[in-house]
């Protein structure tokens, strides 16, 4: 049973991928990377299940981590161009009220 729930986790990886490869937006790119490291770590945690390595749980969930981290910097450089944090910059004086 394991098998084929990993057999389907990889066909649904593929079908993300081509969604990563063909498009058509960049928000529909950036929700199927996201969807790949979902199913990476799905991935991740049945192969752990299935050749009896419970310690690979915890890589999965390293990976989950560093997944969210990646997701959230590229929506900030996709809103704000950047990711440096722009809060503590001064802001600008109008010239008409000097």
């Amino acid at each position: 049973m394991f098998a084929v729930a990993m057999a389907a986790v990889v066909i649904t990886l593929l079908l993300a991928l081509i969604r990563v490869w063909r498009g058509p937006t960049a928000f529909d790119r950036l929700l199927a990377a996201n969807m790949v490291g979902t199913k990476t770590v799905l991935l991740i945690a049945v192969s752990g299940f299935l050749l009896g390595r419970p310690d690979f749980l915890d890589l999965a969930l390293l990976y989950t981590l560093v997944n969210f981290i990646g997701v959230i910097a590229v929506c900030r450089f996709a809103r704000f161009g950047s990711l440096a944090d722009d809060s503590r910059r001064l802001p600008l004086r109008d010239p008409d009220r000097s």
